[in-house]
């Protein structure tokens, strides 16, 4: 919303200056988003006339004009198709810095033509308007006069934020009532002008559609002279911005701004018939708007129609057929009250977006329709003559009966501040609200009708049949239009004085945001980013004939309408997608990459498991420290055990099983299982016939972590660990075991033989060759030993030793290696 500095005074008598204006303006909520006088920057642009004006010997689009700026005259070389003879304009002189643009004039030369200045548009200047041309001055604009301060851009225009709630904001006269209230000055009062009726309208209204418009009014005003507005009101609206376009129109875009009213004139020789109809868009509707595009209302829409058809779109903007030139004579002028939500949904289909609609969605005065109606017939006789007739309308008054109470013990336990009560019941005075009942507690008021921002008491007949239902409800009737009330007050003291207040904690320590899963499911990402895989995101339905690799293909997650024929089933496994977007980065020339994802993979009764999956592809990095290796299927292995050691999974309790699904290579895959049922992850390289297939390089591997199957660690409370006082022992053994016996086996039998002292068993060499027995192979074995109450005698050793060797022969069918 912007306004000047002397159109606000027209409604504020004030000696506030500018800062102290803008200052309140932001302490009561109507934020002061800027200000801008424009006199500096158009200061060297002055108000010149075309004497003659003749077409450039040498360019056919160019005219040759020789301009009076009240001194000597000038020869300016101009390409503006309405340069003319006897057309007042504005004139850049040399050295003169156009905003719109970006250049400073010179003198020069255009086509062998001298040029000593610029004739300058709207567009030009920054200003709004029509960009087509140079500026059009009326013929009474003085000659030599600086236009900046001929036009009223030489004063302060302010522009505030306006809130949805703050229709009232949206008028000059509701922001100096605002200002009014908070002490910088008096409001003038409004009171419109009485109107002399002579005979009935020409035109009458009739409403088919009252939900959308409850009342409107009307008035023909004959024998009208129209033509470009008197300079006062040019300079008005050109000082926010919006361009004068002739006296009845201006008219209309004076009041939008000035009262918060949105009017239309109709020029009545346009309409076909002397009946105008509210009603809903038929089919066939169709009309050039005022904004310029065509308007096809439908059945939702209001419009305002004649004989011939719609001819407005109520409430937001008028039709170009029945809009007002200089030829007018004779006007009906549209006062109307439309319903709010209706206007915003029928903007929302139009898309268009103009001052009425802004008005009009944030809700006017209803009360107020005749009162300013008559203010505008007043200002169209003064400005165009004429004579106005009775009023005709359609509809009528709605009702207005909304009251608030206020509690002043609510100021301060709600609002934090020490305000008097007869501090409040004077600020709710001075906004208007007039003062119904009041006692050492509390005060009831009756709600202006321009503020229906203010909360109405909501019905309590909906209140749910449940205990302590119908005392809620009465509490939040109460309540609502209450907190509004505390709001007024508040900010008339002051936004910036109110006191800051923390919000209690309702805890030191917050409750966690993610859920479990949730935390579990970014640190897995974490943790596989961090092994150096990308992160992807693929869709969780993808071609039947990929999914029918890694497993059935179900008619139950069979898409009915897919987005398009090779995206009709839900993956049985995230690795389907995974794959096959590895298989396109391969094609184009990645050979070496790992990806994984985390999502859902479906089963055949269409429950979903959250899955962390992952590929590689190709050979591990470059390094100075070892050569590049092909992957294989312990490095996916490698890859699911940090995920589940991350996660919380004592990896002491994961046994390693040998093969996996049919996607996975028979001999290199296993899987990690806790217990003898709980698969908690598989892994291993993709079976040849699979590679070939989705186009991956032989020997790529993948694993697959079920998420949902890891159970949440148990909340102990630890103890702080105790060191050990005695120094640990290392011993190595080597034995001899079938080429079909897990590793595993033998480490678990080593760490069963003396828990009490075995605190680590790992593998550290496997050698299968020259030595070994056909089909044996030898395994070394590091044992850490931990005393805990003395340290250990060689016999005492020596006997933990004999134990290892015993429960690996017993166990793994081991043999210590001589």
């Amino acid at each position: 919303m912007k306004f000047s500095l002397s159109w606000l005074k027209t409604w504020l008598d004030t000696d506030a200056s500018l800062d102290e204006i803008t200052t309140a303006l932001s302490a009561i909520g109507l934020e002061v988003e800027g200000v801008e006088n424009k006199a500096e920057t158009l200061k060297p642009f002055v108000i010149a006339e075309i004497v003659e004006a003749v077409p450039h010997p040498n360019a056919d689009k160019l005219r040759v004009c020789r301009v009076n700026a009240g001194g000597d005259e000038r020869s300016i070389v101009c390409g503006a198709p309405n340069a003319r003879t006897g057309l007042k304009v504005v004139m850049a002189p040399p050295g003169a810095y156009v905003p719109g643009s970006g250049i400073t004039i010179k003198v020069g030369e255009i086509r062998g033509q001298k040029s000593e200045g610029m004739l300058t548009s709207y567009r030009e200047l920054g200003l709004e308007g029509d960009a087509d041309g140079i500026i059009e001055l009326p013929a009474d604009a003085p000659v030599g006069a600086h236009f900046a301060q001929w036009a009223g851009l030489d004063e302060p225009v302010i522009e505030i934020a306006i809130t949805p709630n703050r229709g009232d904001a949206l008028a000059v006269r509701g922001i100096a009532r605002d200002l009014a209230a908070a002490g910088l000055g008096r409001l003038k009062p409004f009171t419109a002008p009485a109107i002399q009726a002579e005979g009935a309208s020409a035109i009458v209204w009739k409403n088919e559609f009252p939900e959308a418009c409850p009342w409107v009014l009307g008035r023909t005003v004959r024998g009208v002279k129209n033509g470009p507005s008197p300079a006062w009101l040019q300079q008005r609206l050109e000082s926010i911005g919006l361009r004068p376009i002739n006296t009845l129109v201006d008219i209309t875009n004076f009041f939008t701004y000035d009262l918060g009213r949105p009017l239309h004139v109709f020029d009545i020789k346009k309409l076909s018939s002397n009946t105008l109809t509210l009603r809903r868009g038929q089919e066939g509707d169709v009309f050039p708007g005022l904004h310029g595009k065509e308007i096809r209302p439908g059945a939702e829409d209001c419009v305002i129609a004649d004989a011939a058809g719609a001819q407005s779109l109520a409430g937001i903007t008028g039709g170009e057929g029945t809009g007002c030139d200089d030829a007018t004579t004779e006007v009906f002028i549209e006062c109307a009250l439309f319903d709010r939500v209706k206007i915003a949904q029928t903007g929302q289909r139009s898309g268009i977006f103009s001052d009425a609609r802004q008005r009009f969605e944030r809700g006017i005065d209803s009360q107020a329709l005749p009162e300013f109606l008559d203010a505008a017939t007043a200002m169209v006789l003064q400005l165009c003559g004429g004579t106005a007739s009775g009023v005709t309308e359609a509809g009528a008054r709605p009702e207005w009966t909304r009251e608030a109470r206020l509690r002043f013990e609510r100021i301060r336990s709600f609002g934090g501040s020490e305000i008097t009560a007869s501090e409040a019941v004077s600020s709710l005075e001075r906004l208007g609200f007039a003062v119904q009942a009041q006692d050492e507690h509390s005060v009831t008021v009756a709600v202006p009708s321009w503020r229906n921002d203010v909360a109405q008491p909501q019905a309590l007949d909906q209140a749910p049949d449940l205990p302590g239902a119908q005392a809620a409800a009465e509490g939040a009737a109460e309540i609502e239009p209450e907190v509004d009330l505390i709001e007024e007050v508040l900010r008339l003291k002051g936004l910036d004085a109110i006191p800051a207040l923390s919000l209690p904690n309702a805890a030191v320590v917050p409750a966690p945001i993610l859920t479990a899963k949730q935390a579990r499911t970014a640190l897995a990402r974490r943790v596989l980013a961090a092994r150096g895989m990308l992160d992807c995101v693929t869709f969780s339905f993808t071609d039947d004939a990929a999914c029918a690799l890694f497993g059935d293909t179900p008619e139950s997650l069979r898409l009915a309408n897919p987005i398009a024929a090779d995206l009709n089933q839900m993956r049985p496994t995230p690795l389907v997608t995974l794959c096959q977007a590895g298989a396109r980065n391969v094609a184009r020339g990645f050979g070496a990459f790992g990806l994984f994802e985390i999502g859902p993979a479906y089963a055949a009764d269409r429950s979903q498991a959250l899955v962390a999956a992952g590929l590689r592809v190709g050979e591990t990095p470059l390094s100075a420290l070892a050569p590049a290796r092909r992957y294989d299927a312990l490095d996916a292995k490698a890859d699911a055990l940090a995920v589940l050691a991350a996660l919380g999974v004592p990896l002491d309790a994961v046994t390693t099983s040998a093969g996996g699904p049919d996607y996975y290579h028979p001999g290199q895959s296993g899987a990690l299982m806790q217990g003898p049922k709980t698969v908690l992850a598989r892994f291993g390289t993709l079976h040849p016939s699979l590679c070939a297939k989705l186009d991956l390089p032989l020997g790529s591997v993948a694993f697959e972590i079920l998420l949902d199957a890891i159970p949440e660690p148990k909340k102990r409370k630890k103890a702080a660990p105790a060191l050990p006082p005695f120094q640990p022992l290392r011993r190595d053994f080597a034995f001899l075991v079938p080429e079909t016996t897990p590793a595993e086996t033998v480490l678990r039998a080593a760490k069963g033989a003396e828990r009490n002292l075995i605190s680590g068993v790992a593998l550290f060499d496997r050698y299968q060759g020259k030595g070994v027995p056909e089909g044996m192979v030898s395994l070394a074995i590091a044992v850490t030993l931990q005393p805990a109450e003395k340290s250990l005698t060689d016999a005492e050793i020596e006997a933990v030793c004999a134990k290892i060797v015993a429960e690996v022969g017993k166990k793994a069918g081991g043999t210590l290696r001589g």
